[in-house]
């Protein structure tokens, strides 16, 4: 029998050595995280392979699964505590290596194998580490498989039939390449900044780029998996502005970012001006229904209000669809609706057919970039982006909170505008004209300002992003509003990036 798994060993004791380590709240909604050795342990991760062997059993899954390993320093030594779990249920496991995300979820159609586990800790810090799972490609677990797996390893209650095998697949990224890159050249000259926060995209996104016809300038290339420079997150100033600093230093066309396991793309203009993802959904949206009229965009809860307001997508006919922030959720919602992309403020993009296959993927993001730039050549990145609608947009910014916490304060918070909108009160003077609660809670007000406040989904922290289509100071009230609201919950902490 295997130990059943405790919530907390010390580490350097015999126990850590011979008992396996399982925190329960590194089972997200979604996929799972935890901090390595305060939180999990090897026997702890060998129990979670266990745990996933034993429910693709229960589902009827074919027993074989594609494993990859992001750039950090334990990430191996994690992948093969979890393969030896997969082996003794019985799984056949097909191990690519070192790779990005995308690159595992490209392996289950290349390899032709149903299942997928991904050990990554994505853009979180150094000492996370974690797994994105699925059995339903293009999938990815959601809510209902997170909490099976998280009963079957904390109750060890492990199908171990044995009979697993394990496979090498040699030069796996030749064949991802091969794939992305296996089309027209682009017409026009692009001068692109790479940027990877020496994380595992730096092996491959400049290799992609140049064998497209840009002209790839790299920045933090080099795999470091110390991160000396920032971490590798798209989505934080500090790597924008890295980005920002490189394109006005070469006159580059454009800086595109890649987080630490290349499944989503940052990007800044010509000009150095930071875009953020949302806007760029915008842009590549007005782009594709051009080619693709009518089409359906599944947006995420954080993004901008103009998918729905932009005066050319409405023209185009475009369909806007706003969903859970989460790539497990936008990734279903874009297979169910069959929309064209998913699009989400973090920079998580879904292409489906025929862009993509449905996941996401920051290479086939940066792509799509290049291809918009490609289609208007007498005209820069910053011009279009100046053809958007004005709007004011705050960073994705993330308050300290508890994973034990958070859920209920976000409860408590949808709970007090839903009152604030039956009373027909008044938001920072104004009258609340929309509550959308699919995903935590976004209050708009008259006049199209915005304030979103939802838990985060993978790390102990609650996400805010506030917008007004009106001016900055309307987005500053409204960020100070759902401040002051979260502010009456003292187990709110400091913010990681604030406006």
């Amino acid at each position: 029998m295997f130990p059943t798994p405790k919530p907390v060993l010390t580490p350097n004791t015999y126990a850590y050595e011979s008992e396996p380590m399982v925190k329960p709240t590194g089972f997200r909604e979604y996929d799972a995280r935890w901090l390595f050795q305060k939180e999990i342990n090897l026997m702890g991760v060998q129990a979670l392979g266990m745990g996933l062997g034993t429910l693709m059993h229960e589902m009827g899954i074919r027993p074989e699964i594609v494993t990859g390993h992001d750039f950090r320093s334990y990430s191996s030594s994690i992948k093969l505590a979890l393969v030896s779990g997969l082996m003794a249920a019985g799984i056949k496991v097909h191990d690519i290596g070192l790779a990005m995300s995308p690159m595992a979820y490209f392996a289950q159609f290349a390899l032709d194998v149903p299942a997928v586990a991904m050990v990554t800790a994505s853009h979180n810090d150094n000492g996370w580490t974690g797994v994105k799972m699925g059995v339903n490609r293009p999938l990815t677990f959601g809510p209902d498989e997170m909490s099976r797996l998280k009963e079957i390893v904390l109750s060890a209650k492990f199908d171990l039939r044995g009979g697993g095998s394990y496979v090498f697949v040699e030069n796996f990224p030749d064949v991802y390449i091969k794939d992305l890159t296996n089309r027209p050249k682009l017409k026009h000259p692009i001068k692109v900044i790479a940027a990877c926060g020496n994380g595992t995209a730096g092996a491959f996104a400049p290799r992609i780029l140049e064998a497209l016809g840009a002209q790839v300038i790299p920045l933090d290339t080099e795999l470091d998996h110390t991160f000396p420079k920032y971490n590798p997150n798209p989505e934080d100033m500090e790597m924008l502005h890295a980005m920002r600093d490189a394109v006005l230093e070469h006159g580059a066309d454009v800086a595109l970012g890649f987080d630490g396991d290349g499944d989503r793309c940052g990007v800044v203009d010509d000009t150095g001006e930071e875009i953020f993802a949302d806007k760029v959904g915008v842009l590549l949206a007005r782009d594709l229904a051009k080619i693709h009229p009518n089409a359906t965009f599944v947006v995420d809860v954080k993004s901008t209000g103009l998918f729905a307001t932009d005066p050319e997508l409405i023209k185009l006919g475009v369909k806007a669809d706003y969903w859970k922030t989460g790539h497990s959720y936008m990734k279903r919602r874009v297979n169910e609706t069959g929309a064209l992309v998913g699009f989400e403020k973090s920079g998580h993009y879904f292409f489906n057919k025929p862009v993509g296959r449905g996941y996401d993927d920051g290479l086939v993001s940066a792509i799509a970039v290049l291809d918009m730039l490609d289609r208007n050549p007498g005209k820069k990145l910053s011009e279009l982006r100046e053809a958007l609608p004005k709007t004011w947009s705050s960073p994705t910014m993330s308050p300290h909170c508890a994973d034990e916490a958070k859920y209920g304060i976000v409860a408590q918070v949808v709970k007090h505008y839903e009152e604030l909108a039956a009373k027909g009160a008044l938001v920072t003077g104004q009258k609340i004209r929309d509550l959308v609660t699919v995903n935590g809670v976004r209050v708009t007000c008259e006049d199209g300002s915005w304030g979103l406040v939802r838990a985060s989904s993978n790390k102990p922290e609650l996400v805010v992003v506030v917008e007004s289509p009106v001016s900055e100071a309307r987005m500053r009230e409204m960020f100070k509003e759902v401040d002051a609201v979260l502010r009456t919950h003292p187990e709110v902490g400091a913010y990681n990036q604030t406006i």
